[in-house]
């Protein structure tokens, strides 16, 4: 078992839920993500999620398109992306997951990815365009790498046993159908599919899409064993830009309050 799944079981063990903080690498420079997620950790992040730019993410919402406008006009890619693991690897033993889009990881070249995926410290992957039926050849190099698919509120019986079945570390389940993006509100439905898999293996299962609030995480914190929260914080980033020259610190300790706002009522349940 690697650090994904340690750190679902001492969660567990603490009757507590994981908060999965997603930050676009990048996003507005490398140094100032590095920053984030080592405050993230202090903060009550548990795993985060490391958004790998893309010029076209269909899965994503107008906010984390943009925060990877801004990654992609410094200039991030795989490479440097790596280099910034190894550098928080340095200092922080955080699960860590890339979330990106496959042609990223085609053009890279799969073999090179999970190899350095293993050298630098990355503990799982997300890729929401490669369906579970495409992705043979990435399984069977990721011996080590946790694989991490999603579901949606809509899927299956069929659907949800092929991907329970599939999955590594966690799965993934969609809140609402449509893009990432915060909402004010969020869908009773995911709670159905999260019963579901439960029903075929024991396997963590977090919620993704949409949760923005305390509240919200409070709401999905009874039945799933965490919350991923990404537009919502990358929000809070693209609002204080203007911080980031004249007073940096207070732009992290706006995000940080944030995060440890979200984990508070995880500790609860």
């Amino acid at each position: 078992m690697g650090r994904i799944g340690d750190t679902f079981t001492k969660l567990q063990q603490k009757n507590e839920k994981a908060l999965i903080p997603f930050l676009m690498a990048g996003d507005p420079n490398l140094e100032l993500t590095k920053e984030l997620v080592l405050t993230a950790e202090e903060n009550g992040a548990d795993l985060l999620e490391l958004g790998i730019p893309y010029s076209a993410p269909l899965a994503d919402g107008p906010t984390i398109q943009k925060a990877a406008q801004r990654s992609l006009a410094q200039g991030t890619n795989l490479t440097a992306i790596f280099k910034l693991v190894e550098d928080i690897r340095e200092e922080s033993e955080l699960p860590l997951i890339l979330m990106g889009y496959y042609n990223s990881i085609f053009s890279f070249g799969l073999e090179k990815f999970v190899k350095r995926c293993a050298e630098a410290g990355v503990d799982g992957v997300i890729i929401p365009d490669l369906p579970p039926e495409e992705g043979a050849e990435l399984q069977e190099l990721s011996t080590e790498l946790d694989i991490i698919l999603l579901l949606a509120s809509t899927s299956n019986q069929t659907r949800i046993e092929k991907v329970t079945d599939l999955s590594s570390g966690f799965i993934y389940a969609v809140s609402t159908p449509g893009v990432t993006g915060a909402r004010a509100e969020l869908s009773t439905e995911v709670k159905k599919t999260v019963t579901k898999i439960k029903d075929i293996k024991d396997i963590p299962v977090a919620v993704g899409f949409g949760i923005s609030s305390p509240t919200h995480a409070q709401q999905i914190g009874e039945f799933a064993d965490g919350i991923i929260v990404g537009s919502a914080i990358i929000e809070r980033i693209e609002k204080n830009l203007d911080l980031l020259e004249r007073d940096k610190e207070e732009l992290i300790a706006k995000v940080s309050d944030f995060i440890s706002s979200l984990k508070e009522p995880l500790t609860k349940l």
